[in-house]
């Protein structure tokens, strides 16, 4: 199959964000947590010259922040020789000497100051591609219906549609590629395009949980109990309002200070994550029940809304939520909508539970208000497919 894409043929790959239902901070401290794919995409397209074009050169576009990068692969080859000759067969970190020398090809290229937070991406990028490609001259465009930074796993994301893309384009995946439909990868393929993006991310935050990748890589909604990472099916059409309040949150601060409460009322911080415990692994056997009619489906509604304004109550107790975070509760509220912070908190993005039966006219008025206080909205579906990868056509 390589030498088939070797020929000029484009290779396309996509990865779902995703948001924490439920969880979210009470996790560190042994409480279940509840994660959901959404059905908002970042796409990796990548693109070997054919053997007559001269290019020799390696080139990454990020469209959605307008940046470009590329590479003599002679530079590349000079630059990272060890790698490259000896390709990793599975897997593997980056070493510490092998960052310094790809941070130095980064570096090459002037990046804003405002955009700074990319070069640890385009790092990323350089480690994966030259550890499955090697210094073949290619094209990657990335694009993304994610909002970069705001908890809904952009980078994971970036990271899985990047592995799926260029594993895809090995002979490491078997795939059709006469189709031009977007096809699942197998488990053991599946697990390998995790580990790589999970290599990624270790790259861009230094010591991710390994949530995000999984959730993205997998699809659907995944459990994360005393550190193993369960799979589950959801029996109920479930679809959010997300709203972003573009209020950048640093997340390492507010999961010390969530350490330094519990520090201070250490029982009473207990049984506050024993009570997230309980409602993650109540939200987990809702969404997994199947509905038999309406009233069904309308019940189940309920008590996971319940549920999220629980959960949100109790991350007030810890001391996450934000006066941007509460405005968007108390608006949607006025609509008798449930809604609740996803990911780290302190601004960053809220979740609304969108009913089946809500009529359209409630979703633009909630929606609109929302936005006039400045905010950003986005409608997911949740649960969806996880890494597809598609041939040839258009994305």
């Amino acid at each position: 199959m390589s030498s088939m894409l070797t020929r000029g043929m484009e290779v396309k790959a996509r990865a779902p964000g995703k948001i924490i239902l439920s969880g979210e901070h009470a996790v560190v401290y042994g409480s279940a947590a509840v994660a959901a794919a959404i059905d908002l995409y970042t796409y990796v397209s990548l693109t070997f010259p054919p053997p007559s074009h001269s290019s020799e050169t390696l080139s990454l576009q990020l469209r959605d922040v307008g940046l470009e990068f590329s590479w003599p692969t002679k530079r590349i080859r000079e630059t990272l020789s060890q790698t490259i000759d000896s390709p990793a067969s599975s897997p593997t970190s980056c070493s510490s000497e092998t960052m310094k020398l790809i941070t130095t090809l980064v570096e090459e290229h002037s990046i804003p100051e405002s955009k700074i937070e990319i070069a640890a991406g385009v790092v990323a990028f350089l480690w994966l591609y030259t550890s499955i490609q090697g210094d073949k001259p290619a094209r990657v465009v990335v694009s993304s219906e994610l909002p970069l930074a705001s908890g809904l796993g952009s980078s994971a994301a970036y990271c899985v549609s990047l592995s799926g893309a260029l594993l895809a384009s090995s002979d490491s995946v078997n795939l059709d590629f006469s189709s031009e439909d977007w096809l699942s990868l197998g488990e053991k393929e599946q697990k390998l395009a995790n580990e790589w993006a999970f290599e990624g991310e270790k790259i861009i935050h230094g010591k991710p949980s390994g949530i995000d990748n999984t959730v993205s890589t997998m699809g659907n909604l995944i459990k994360l109990e005393s550190g193993a990472l369960t799979s589950i099916k959801s029996n109920m059409p479930l679809k959010m309002l997300i709203t972003d309040t573009r209020v950048s949150r640093n997340t390492k601060a507010l999961i010390t200070s969530v350490a330094e409460r519990r520090d201070r009322h250490p029982d009473t911080m207990t049984s506050v994550f024993t009570a997230v415990d309980y409602i993650s692994n109540e939200l987990a056997s809702t969404i997994q029940l199947s509905s038999s009619n309406d009233l069904a489906v309308v019940e189940k509604e309920e008590k996971v809304e319940e549920l999220m304004e629980m959960n949100q109550g109790l991350l007030q107790c810890m001391g996450v939520s934000h006066a941007s975070i509460e405005t968007v509760i108390s608006t949607t509220h006025k609509y008798k909508l449930s809604s609740k912070l996803t990911g780290a908190g302190g601004g960053g993005c809220v979740l609304t539970l969108l009913p089946a039966l809500l009529s359209a006219s409630v979703v633009d008025a909630v929606t609109a208000e929302l936005q006039q206080c400045g905010f950003r909205c986005f409608i997911a579906g949740i649960g969806g497919k996880g890494l597809e990868i598609r041939f040839g056509g258009r994305l």
